[in-house]
């Protein structure tokens, strides 16, 4: 190579190396730093479109599992209700058996006749003060529930449900006539009861089966989330230990560079020395 004093190529092609280093730490840097392999576009372009539509769906997800949650409570506090009104029909039962027997007298039937009105009244009252965030829930006057249970617009990713047929009033079980003021009347109050129960147990059974199944569509979508997480961070995530390998390598060829550098401006003293 001619010695120049105009041109040093030696330093030029060095400066040239020592950028592409630079720019290779600054990256690694940059990824060890943030954790992520792609930072911007520029990284990776087609890499970060598929990256924010995975984390689209995964905010997607997390929401519309604390949808089915939801949803979930609001079959706990139906069932809620509907567990008590069981237990006063129940006792309201016990009573009938009792009343039903002459071994009691006039003034014992009063007394049961007593607690008998105040489990009606009681029943009427849990059935209109069931709630969920304003909305009845086992008087007749509920509503057509739609709960977004998936991340997606589809039929699929919805599920409905009404509370409308939810009537557990004393009037709609039956026993708003029931009697215990006489044995005959006590025995047609037992029946009364009987049906009562029988039309509890399937709304209730259905209360039920709505919160399995909402059990397993929360249990579903933190596997759904948890599969979808994992991809998203096969693309996005940096690997450290590669990551921290290139930023050594770059850290030395960048030392190596300056050395050369240094050893490449001493060519124009060759020069002066041959003028010399």
């Amino acid at each position: 190579m001619a010695i120049s004093l105009l041109s040093n190529q030696a330093v030029i092609n060095a400066r040239r190396h020592m950028e592409t280093t630079s720019r290779m730490f600054g990256e690694a840097s940059e990824r060890l730093a943030s954790g992520k392999r792609i930072n911007k576009s520029g990284d990776d372009a087609a890499g970060l479109a598929i990256s924010q539509a995975m984390e689209g769906k995964i905010r997607s997800m997390q929401q519309a599992r604390r949808n089915a949650q939801e949803a979930l409570s609001l079959m706990q506090v139906a069932e809620g209700g509907m567990n008590e009104v069981s237990n006063l029909l129940v006792r309201l039962r016990e009573l009938s058996i009792q009343a039903a027997s002459d071994t009691i007298g006039d003034k014992e039937r009063t007394m049961l006749e007593l607690e008998n009105k105040q489990i009606k009244e009681e029943i009427d009252r849990l059935a209109n003060a069931t709630e969920y965030f304003g909305t009845s829930l086992l008087n007749g006057q509920g509503k057509e529930f739609t709960f977004q249970i998936g991340p997606d617009n589809s039929e699929a990713n919805r599920l409905e449900y009404s509370t409308a047929s939810l009537d557990l009033r004393a009037s709609s079980l039956g026993i708003d006539g029931a009697s215990l003021s006489d044995s005959s009347s006590a025995l047609d109050a037992l029946s009364q009861v009987d049906e009562a129960i029988t039309k509890l147990n399937t709304p209730r059974a259905e209360v039920g089966a709505m919160q399995t199944r909402f059990n397993s569509i929360v249990n579903n979508l933190f596997i759904y989330e948890e599969n979808m997480s994992a991809a998203k961070s096969r693309i996005v995530d940096a690997d450290i230990a590669q990551e921290t390998a290139k930023a050594v390598q770059a850290s030395i060829l960048q030392r190596a560079g300056a050395a050369v550098i240094a050893q490449a401006n001493t060519m124009p003293a060759l020069a002066l020395k041959l003028l010399d």
